[in-house]
């Protein structure tokens, strides 16, 4: 078998377990718009259909694992072919914790309809940030099928908007809590459910790390964003 087959071969193996992750990240990408929605309609049904994908997700991420394991045992690649390999397994990963998110939501507020507070909680508040953290998670997947370095600089950028949404929701919880004691439990639950959602955002960013890290061959995580567009210049 000459040197070009097996090239081929295992460009082939490369885009197969590619599809793999864009169609596991298709199905946490459905877990959080869901689990949004879930939340916005305190929706019961919503909520378990969050929790039924879970199952399928977690399954996804050890077939895929099993999967690299091999063609890296196999095909011993070297430079950006490994970087990729490596990056994938690390983008499972942060899918898969994106879809425990989801899911410790779709509890949340399982747990709420059935306590009676779903109307006392002004969940309308979570929106703006849920809104951004669910776009950020599908705009990653659309960079990592790209490969797409200046997409994942714009994806790091926005999870600090997520970020100042979350510390501006903390605030307004706290003076909540401050003015009326009676708002505290509520407001604790909402505390929990703007920590996932915020979570999400970190597991976007995240990704959009992996994928400069397999187009540049850096790795820019815990690095300041004007170093980042260095790298990516």
């Amino acid at each position: 078998m000459n040197d070009k087959h097996l090239s081929s071969q295992f460009d082939s193996e490369l885009s197969a377990v590619s599809s793999r992750v864009m169609e596991m990240g298709g199905l946490v990408e459905s877990q959080t718009r869901t689990a949004v929605y879930a939340l916005a309609q305190f929706s019961v049904e919503s909520a378990d259909q969050v929790l039924e994908l879970e199952t399928r997700v977690n399954a996804m991420e050890v077939d895929i694992d099993r999967e690299l394991s091999s063609i890296i045992a196999r095909r011993q690649p070297t430079a950006r072919d490994l970087r990729l390999l490596i990056a994938i397994s690390k983008t499972i990963a942060n899918l898969e914790r994106a879809g425990d998110e989801a899911e410790k939501i779709a509890r949340m507020v399982k747990s709420i309809i059935s306590s009676g507070a779903a109307r006392a909680l002004p969940a309308s508040e979570l929106r703006v940030a849920s809104d951004l953290a669910s776009g950020l998670l599908r705009k990653a997947l659309d960079a990592f099928a790209r490969l797409d370095v200046n997409m994942a600089v714009s994806i790091l950028k926005e999870d600090d908007a997520i970020d100042r949404e979350f510390d501006g929701f903390v605030r307004k919880l706290i003076t909540y809590m401050m003015e009326d004691p009676r708002t505290i439990s509520p407001s604790l639950d909402l505390l929990f459910l703007a920590k996932a959602i915020e979570r999400i955002g970190d597991h976007a960013k995240n990704i959009a790390e992996f994928i400069i890290y397999v187009v540049k061959g850096a790795d820019v995580r815990h690095t300041s964003m004007d170093a980042i567009e260095s790298v990516v210049r």
